[in-house]
């Protein structure tokens, strides 16, 4: 059973995805303090770094987000280079983390329940995931025939068996979207914003609705009624859609509230009594395997490989419920044997598999440490939902009281 649940607050919104009774997802969204990610702007160059073929721009946020032009040349395959100064249309593709600002691209797309949209292009790019070739030539057939002239397009995963009415509908709102955003750009100041990517509802219907999830579930009434309407305009079924109302608190009534709590915590369980500890920094993630409680029963080579499957199981689990991304360093339980540790390589490879973000398993290192990575896309819930400790800068420890001389304790 795979069920979305939009849960709605006086400070923002909870969008999480259970599946067979575990919190595979969860998103958070608050009020004051919207997803950026997807948005589009017309930017100033405060800044150009020529030795890293790079340029600052203030988009309106905090910090001014950071633009690689490396990638942007002219026919004649010349970088152009930013003026300082200049304005520049701009999307947030990654963002920003601690100190940093957010990560912008001049590539701009749109995308929908079915496809993106990539104005100045020519190219069609389908999912991976849509393995059948004749399906992969049916789209492209269909999709080259509706899309007009200098537009690129990528077929989403969800895009597979759709009609060619279906896509016809998808690629003309897209269109007109991206239109009317080019038209605006035209006479905005920097820097401004132009467009909004899709938050709350929009994006339960556009990124987590698949034809795999049985229900969605919401507990405000406006949402419900705004999920109906989406589920209309792209042709989903309506039948999946249900309301709340009957006054418990909606992660609660389907047992997910800890789970929603617990996803905060440093240190997971296993259900052999094993454990796992999640350690969070600003130049990658850190997972520790240990085996706990768990001392096995036939030998320590058949120990360690069950407590490290089932920490590979959970730690793919883990990487979406928190939203883990970048850099992933896994510290597995050493194992002797070059079998086992293909094995759980393979484990490892198949549970990432599930994710709707590109994940990849890069391997062992001479260290012995499987490495991970998994794209940005939004901030972690950590990044997201806390701050660091005025006190131990983050640390999650204070400093132990020393005695002066005068035995007065220093603080």
């Amino acid at each position: 059973m795979k069920r979305i649940l939009v849960d709605s607050g006086e400070y923002g919104t909870r969008i999480g995805v259970v599946e067979d009774g575990l919190l595979a997802e969860l998103v958070y969204e608050r009020k004051n303090s919207m997803p950026i990610v997807g948005n589009i702007y017309m930017g100033k160059v405060v800044n150009v770094l020529p030795g890293m073929q790079a340029a600052f721009v203030d988009i309106g946020e905090d910090k001014n987000a950071f633009l690689y032009y490396g990638d942007n040349k002219d026919e004649k395959g010349n970088i152009i280079k930013p003026k300082n100064g200049s304005e520049i249309l701009v999307q947030v593709e990654k963002a920003g983390v601690g100190k940093k600002g957010s990560v912008l691209t001049r590539k701009i797309s749109f995308p929908g329940k079915f496809i993106v949209i990539i104005p100045n292009d020519n190219k069609i790019g389908i999912s991976k995931k849509i393995t059948d070739q004749n399906e992969r030539q049916r789209i492209k057939d269909v999709v080259r025939g509706e899309l007009p002239e200098s537009y690129g397009v990528i077929i989403r995963t969800d895009g597979e068996g759709k009609s060619e009415e279906t896509y016809k509908k998808e690629i003309e709102r897209l269109v007109k979207r991206s239109e009317d955003i080019m038209k605006r750009a035209g006479y905005a100041k920097a820097p401004a914003l132009l467009y909004t990517d899709a938050n709350g509802v929009a994006k339960v219907v556009r990124d987590f609705f698949h034809s795999d999830i049985d229900e969605i579930v919401a507990n405000s009434e406006d949402d419900y009624e705004e999920l109906l309407k989406l589920c209309r305009e792209i042709g989903e079924d309506e039948s999946k859609i249900r309301l709340h109302n009957d006054g418990t608190p909606l992660f609660g009534a389907y047992y997910v509230e800890g789970q929603a709590k617990a996803a905060f915590n440093k240190q997971v369980w296993l259900k052999s009594g094993g454990f796992i500890i999640i350690e969070q920094t600003e130049a990658c993630v850190v997972i520790d395997v240990n085996t706990g409680k768990y001392t096995g029963k036939v030998n320590l080579e058949k120990t360690i490989l069950k407590t490290n499957l089932e920490a590979a199981d959970e730690i793919a689990r883990q990487l979406r419920l928190r939203n883990l991304n970048g850099m992933i360093i896994v510290d597995f339980i050493d194992m002797k044997s070059e079998q086992d540790r293909q094995t759980l390589r393979k484990r490892l490879e198949e549970a990432v598999s599930k994710d709707s973000l590109q994940t990849i398993v890069v391997g062992m290192t001479q260290l012995g440490l499987m490495q991970l990575t998994r794209k940005k896309k939004r901030e972690s819930l950590m990044h997201l939902m806390t701050k660091p400790c005025p006190c131990c800068g983050g640390t999650g420890r204070i400093s132990i009281a020393e005695k002066s001389d005068k035995g007065n304790e220093l603080s």
